[in-house]
């Protein structure tokens, strides 16, 4: 399945066009700069025009992939677009798209999703050729140009990347993992050991308390 690629200059959010527009179908849309660009959990996510890729597709809902796998799976994709030959590109839970840049990890990308009806909305922010002053970060942002990555133009990833999603129900492993098992990690309400990706996409965590298996909308600021 191909999906058509709508390109728009300036929208407030190619996710909001989509939730907007459900006569369009099964499509994908490129901005060239969001006003309203959201990550997880209600962050903002910063959509300077021409330095990164903002898109969103419209995708049939897949069948049988449980709902923290389906987010996974659409990262690793798009990692395997941006990064050909898999040197560089890994997967922090629950779905961000992360690297190592001078022995520390750092941010490229974020994704988010919606199932409305029969329809699975996709939207990816990734920073391409340069990445926001975000200072305080755990986890700082970096672009792929930083990485050494080559920077196609945003239009031939976002009609690469958008079929591949069409496909999710294919198994797609990222080059690494974060956290690993036996990794101490900390978020906002805890900390623990980790032990491991459960298949489901949950995050299997040895704390104090006992063994948690945690989904992504039950912690924030992993690090």
């Amino acid at each position: 399945m191909e999906l058509p690629l709508l390109r728009l200059a300036v929208v407030d959010s190619t996710q909001a066009f989509l939730r907007r527009n459900p006569h369009l179908g099964f499509c994908a849309v490129l901005a060239e700069r969001q006003t309203e660009g959201r990550g997880r959990q209600g962050n903002c996510w910063e959509s300077a025009a021409g330095a990164g890729l903002w898109m969103s597709a419209a995708l049939p809902a897949p069948s049988g992939v449980a709902p923290g796998l389906v987010l996974q799976r659409a990262m690793t994709a798009a990692a395997r677009v941006l990064d050909p030959e898999g040197r560089t590109l890994g997967l922090k839970w629950p779905n961000d798209l992360v690297a190592w840049k001078e022995g520390r990890l750092v941010k490229l990308g974020g994704i988010l999703g919606e199932q409305i009806g029969g329809r699975l909305i996709v939207g990816l922010g990734v920073n391409l050729t340069e990445a926001p002053d975000l200072p305080g970060r755990a986890i700082p942002p970096a672009s792929l140009r930083e990485l050494g990555l080559e920077t196609r133009p945003p239009g031939s990833l976002a009609i690469h990347i958008a079929n591949l999603w069409t496909s999710l129900n294919e198994e797609f492993q990222p080059l690494f993992r974060w956290p690993a098992a036996d990794m101490a990690v900390r978020w906002g309400e805890g900390q623990g050991t980790c032990l491991g990706w459960e298949p489901d996409g949950r995050l299997k965590v040895a704390t104090a308390e006992g063994l948690l298996r945690l989904s992504a909308g039950e912690i924030s600021g992993l690090g």
